[in-house]
């Protein structure tokens, strides 16, 4: 699958489940991390699953590493090549990625 395709399809598995504020960054001009992180919160730990939980459930590609599933305040899914970020909004608000990663690309979702 090619990366554009995979993000497409985190980014719609994550609207179906009313993620918010879903941004999507072009990183690998910036790190060797990734090529793209995604971005998005919740307003409460159940959404924060449910979200989680409909990526990795419907997404035809499977993720290298889970990682803050146990917590559900902050859960990374790595896909390599894209690395997405599930938030619950209190700690988005803290830990503001959108900041420290300010000099990437924003994608057009």
């Amino acid at each position: 699958m090619t990366t554009k395709k995979l993000l497409n399809e985190i980014i719609g598995c994550a609207k179906e489940k009313k993620a918010e504020d879903i941004l999507a960054l072009d990183v690998s001009k910036v790190t060797s991390l990734s090529k793209y992180f995604i971005i998005c919160s919740a307003s409460n730990t159940i959404q924060v699953k449910s979200i989680t939980d409909n990526i990795r459930d419907n997404v035809n590609e499977n993720a290298w590493r889970v990682e803050g599933y146990e917590h559900l305040n902050w859960v990374i899914i790595d896909y390599v090549d894209i690395v997405v970020h599930i938030f619950f909004d209190e700690i988005r608000k803290y830990y503001n990625l959108e900041r420290i990663w300010f000099d990437a690309k924003k994608v057009n979702i």
